[in-house]
C-alpha cells in the first residue's frame, strides 16, 4: 500500500500565510573544512549598483549569469536573484554600451543580431534598440524600452529569465556546506514571480517579481523561471516594459516605490550629501573628476540600516559594516565630511565587546571586524554575528574619535562616547597586551576565524625574511602606531575635558611605547623597521609598507624617518603607481597577491601623509602623482581596492587585480587624504584653529580652493595657488571664531 503524502510534507505556509511547495531538487552544497575563500574571477566588466544594504552585482550587458564571477541580485549578505538574462528570438542582444558611473543606477544599450524566420531575415540586424535603465531603492527596478527603428512593423519573442539560489555571500565567496535550508518551487500567478527558501537560520526569504504585465508564455525548469513576451512593435514605435524585483527577508516588507519615484529620492539625496561636503575645485579637469567619483562613491556606500548609518567596505565582497574599513575611509575624509566619522563611530560603539568569547573573538572593550546577516552567519557556520577578530579596530576607534574631535569640537557626543573610550583603552592594555610586554598582539582563538587580524589579513601576509609566517601572538608594527596616536589624541580629548591627570598619563604612556617601539622594531642594519613581533619576539624582517603607517602616526623617531622615506621611493618598494605592500626583494613577494607586494591606495594615501608630516614633502606629492596617474586608467576615474605591484613601463596601464572591490570605500577616501597631505591642513577646533603647515602643490596642480570647510561651529574658504616650487594661501571667506595659522618645520 502507497504511503499517503500528507499535505504538511510538501506545503510550507510563509509568515504572510502564502502557501510554497517544497522542492525536494533544491540542490545541495558541500561544506569546506577551510575558511572560505574568494573566488577566483576572470577579466570581465561588472557593473556595481548599491543603495543601502541592496546591491546589483551583473556583467555589461546588465544580465545575471552563472559561474564564478558572483554576479547576483544581494540583499543582507544573500543573493536574491542568481540568474536574469534576456533574450529576443532565443539569442543574446548585442552590446552597445553600458555604465554604472552613478553608483545607485545602471545604463545598457543593446541592439539586435539579424533575427531569421522560415530561413529569412526578419529583423535586420542593428534595427531594434534595447535600453536598460536600472535603479535600486529599497528594491530593484528596471525599464526596459525597445524602440523599432524599421520602416515596418516587426514581431520579436522576448525571453527573461529568472532563477534565485538564495546563496550566502561566504557560499558565493567560495564556503560550501552538506546542508541547506528548504528550497520552494517557483510560484507563477498572472505577472507575478516569487521564488522561497527557508534557511538553517529558521528565515523565510522570497524573491518577488513583478513583470509588469503578465506574459505570454511560462516555463519552469530545473528552478529557472522563463516567460516570453510577443513584442509587436509598428515602425519607429517604442514599448516600455518595467520589472521590480523585491527581496523580502521574513516579515519585512520594503516600502513601495515608483521608478520615478525612486530616482527623484536618490538624486536628490546624493545632492544633499554634496551640499554638506566641503566643495572641492582645482584647475585640473581630470582630478576634479577623481575627487568628484570619490565623493559620490562614498555616499553610494554610505549604508541606513535598522543599526544606524555606516560605511560599508566595497562591492561586491563587503557591503556590510567593516570596523577597520570604517574608521580609516571616515578618518580619511574628516576635511570633506566629518558625519560618517560620527554615524561610524556610533554604529561601533553599540557594538563594542562585552564578554570573552573565543568564537567570534570576542573580548569586553574590543572593536568589531565584521558584521553579517546572512543565513551562515546567523546559523553559526561562520562568527560574523557580529566577528570581533581586528587587531586594529579598537586602536582605529581611538584615533577617529580625538581625530574627530578636533575637526568639530562635538563635545555632546565624545561625551556619549566616553564609557566606549573606557572600554577601548582597558582592552588595549589588558587583553591587547596579553603578555604585558607593551605591545599589542593578536591570536587566533575561532576556529573559522582570521589568522591574520590586521589590515594585511591574508594566511601568509605577515612572514619572514625566508619566506616561513610568523607565528602567533604577532604585534605588527603599523598597530603599535595606532596604539601610540590613539593615546595622544585621546589625551586631547580628556585635556579639554578638564581630565588633565589622565591626559598626562596617557601621553606618558605613549611616550614610553614610542621609545620601546622604536628600540625593537628597529632594524640596524636594514635601515628600516621590522613589520612585525613574532610570537618568540623575533622581528619579522620583510621589508613591507606596515611600519610606514607609522609616519603617519608620528611614533618614528626622526632619522630613522628619513631612512624610511629614503627606501619607500627605492625601485624594489615603490613600483611607479605607488609603494608596493612588499618589497620586490623579499622572498614572499608576488605582485599579483592580495598584500604581498600589491598597491593599495589608502595605504599609499596614509603612507604619502606621514610622510608630509617629518617634512617630505616631495616624497608626498610624488605618491600622491602616482597614485592620480593610475586612477586616469580606471573606470570611471574610479579607483579600486587595489592593483598589481607590477613596476610601471611606458606605455602600460596599471595590472587590475581580479577580484578588487570597486567601489571601495578607503579607495574612494584617499584622493581627500593626499589632497589634504599635500596643502598641510589640520585641524584644532577645540582652540578653534586651523592649521596650514608648508602647502605644496605638484606640477599638475596650480590652484585649490576649499569652499564651505568646516572646523568646529565654523566655516571658511581657502584657495592654494602654486607659482614656480612655491605655493602660497588665501582665506576668500571665513564665518565663526575658526582662525588659520600658517605653521613649517
Amino acid at each position: 500500500m502507497a504511503k499517503r503524502v500528507r499535505a504538511e510534507d510538501v506545503l510550507f505556509r510563509s509568515p504572510t500565510g502564502e502557501e510554497f511547495e517544497i522542492d525536494g531538487d533544491g540542490g545541495s552544497r558541500v561544506l569546506n573544512d577551510g575558511i572560505e575563500s574568494v573566488v577566483a574571477d576572470e577579466n570581465t566588466k561588472l557593473l556595481a549598483t548599491k543603495e543601502g544594504e541592496m546591491f546589483l552585482y551583473a556583467d555589461a550587458g546588465g544580465n545575471l549569469r552563472p559561474g564564478p564571477l558572483g554576479m547576483g541580485l544581494y540583499f543582507r549578505d544573500t543573493r536574491f536573484l542568481s540568474m536574469y538574462a534576456l533574450a529576443i528570438a532565443g539569442r543574446p542582444p548585442v552590446l552597445l554600451s553600458s555604465s554604472a558611473e552613478r553608483a545607485y543606477m545602471s545604463y545598457v544599450d543593446l541592439t539586435n543580431p539579424d533575427l531569421w524566420d522560415d530561413g529569412e531575415i526578419s529583423v535586420t540586424q542593428q534595427t531594434l534598440n534595447i535600453r536598460r535603465i536600472r535603479v535600486i531603492s529599497g528594491r530593484f527596478l528596471e525599464r526596459i524600452r525597445f524602440k523599432n527603428y524599421n520602416e515596418h512593423a516587426i514581431t520579436v519573442p522576448i525571453e527573461l529569465s529568472f532563477a534565485a539560489d538564495f546563496a550566502d555571500i561566504f557560499e558565493v565567496r567560495g564556503l560550501r556546506r552538506k546542508r541547506h535550508g528548504q528550497f520552494f518551487k517557483p510560484k507563477v500567478e498572472g505577472q507575478k514571480i516569487v521564488f522561497g527558501y527557508r534557511g538553517e537560520d529558521e528565515i523565510f526569504r522570497q524573491t518577488r517579481i513583478d513583470l509588469g504585465s503578465t506574459p505570454d508564455s511560462v516555463t519552469i525548469a530545473d528552478g529557472v523561471v522563463t516567460v516570453e513576451f510577443r513584442l509587436d512593435l509598428v515602425a519607429h514605435q517604442t514599448k516600455l516594459f518595467s520589472i521590480v524585483v523585491e527581496p523580502v527577508v521574513g516579515e519585512d516588507e520594503p516600502r513601495p516605490v515608483t521608478f520615478d519615484g525612486a530616482v527623484h529620492e536618490l538624486r536628490r539625496s546624493y545632492e544633499e550629501w554634496e551640499r554638506d561636503c566641503t566643495t572641492i575645485y582645482t584647475d585640473n579637469e581630470l582630478f576634479n573628476t577623481l575627487l568628484h567619483r570619490g565623493q559620490r562613491d562614498l555616499r553610494a556606500l554610505v549604508t541606513e540600516t535598522t543599526r544606524g548609518k555606516f560605511i560599508s567596505a566595497g562591492i561586491p565582497w563587503y557591503v556590510a559594516a567593516f570596523g577597520r574599513d570604517a574608521l580609516l575611509t571616515s578618518h580619511q575624509i574628516l576635511m570633506l565630511n566629518a558625519g560618517p566619522a560620527r554615524d561610524s563611530l556610533r554604529v561601533l560603539a553599540a557594538f563594542q565587546g562585552r564578554q570573552v568569547d573565543r568564537w567570534r573573538d570576542e573580548e569586553p572593550g574590543k572593536i568589531l571586524h565584521e558584521i553579517r546577516q546572512g543565513e551562515l552567519s546567523n546559523a553559526f557556520y561562520v562568527p560574523h554575528s557580529p566577528y570581533y577578530g581586528s587587531v586594529d579596530s579598537t586602536p582605529l576607534f581611538l584615533m577617529l574619535l580625538g581625530t574627530y574631535f578636533r575637526w568639530t569640537n562635538d563635545r555632546a557626543f565624545v561625551q556619549e562616547m566616553m564609557p566606549n573610550v573606557e572600554a577601548a583603552l582597558t582592552w588595549i592594555d589588558e587583553f591587547g597586551d596579553a603578555d604585558g610586554d607593551g605591545f599589542v598582539e593578536y591570536q587566533r582563538h575561532s576556529p573559522r576565524g582570521l589568522d591574520n587580524q590586521g589590515w594585511k589579513d591574508s594566511h601568509n601576509s605577515i612572514v619572514h625574511a625566508d619566506g616561513t609566517l610568523a607565528a602567533a601572538p604577532i604585534a605588527l608594527a603599523e598597530v603599535q602606531a595606532y596604539v601610540y596616536c590613539a593615546k595622544q589624541r585621546i589625551a586631547d580629548v580628556f585635556e579639554a575635558f578638564g581630565n588633565g591627570a589622565r591626559a598626562a598619563k596617557l601621553r606618558d604612556e605613549a611616550v614610553k611605547l614610542k621609545s620601546k617601539f622604536n628600540d625593537q622594531f628597529w632594524i640596524e642594519e636594514d635601515n628600516f623597521y621590522a613589520m612585525a613581533l613574532d610570537g618568540n619576539k623575533e622581528p619579522v624582517r620583510t621589508v613591507s609598507s606596515n611600519p610606514a603607517h607609522g609616519l603617519y602616526c608620528e611614533i618614528l623617531e626622526p632619522d630613522h624617518a628619513a631612512l624610511v622615506a629614503e627606501r619607500l621611493l627605492q625601485p624594489d618598494m615603490f613600483s611607479g603607481w605607488g609603494v608596493r605592500t612588499m618589497s620586490k626583494t623579499a622572498v614572499a613577494y608576488n605582485p599579483m597577491s592580495y598584500h604581498n607586494g600589491s598597491v593599495w591606495p589608502h595605504d599609499n594615501a596614509f603612507i604619502a601623509a606621514g610622510l608630509k608630516r617629518y617634512g617630505f614633502h616631495r616624497q608626498t606629492n610624488r605618491i600622491a602623482t602616482a597614485i592620480f596617474d593610475a586612477a586616469i586608467y580606471t573606470d570611471y576615474m574610479r579607483l579600486p581596492e587595489l592593483f598589481c605591484g607590477f613596476t610601471r613601463r611606458t606605455p602600460n596601464s596599471p595590472v587590475a587585480y581580479p577580484v578588487a572591490c570597486s567601489p571601495q570605500a578607503w579607495a574612494a577616501g584617499s584622493p581627500f587624504l593626499l589632497l589634504q597631505a599635500m596643502l598641510g591642513l589640520s585641524a584644532r577646533a577645540h582652540e578653534n584653529v586651523i592649521t596650514v603647515n608648508n602647502p605644496v602643490l605638484p606640477p599638475w596642480l596650480n590652484t585649490v580652493e576649499l569652499r564651505n570647510l568646516r572646523v568646529g561651529d565654523s566655516t571658511l574658504s581657502l584657495a592654494f595657488r602654486r607659482e614656480g616650487e612655491m605655493t602660497s594661501f588665501s582665506m576668500l571667506s571665513k564665518d565663526g571664531p575658526v582662525r588659520v595659522i600658517m605653521e613649517e618645520f
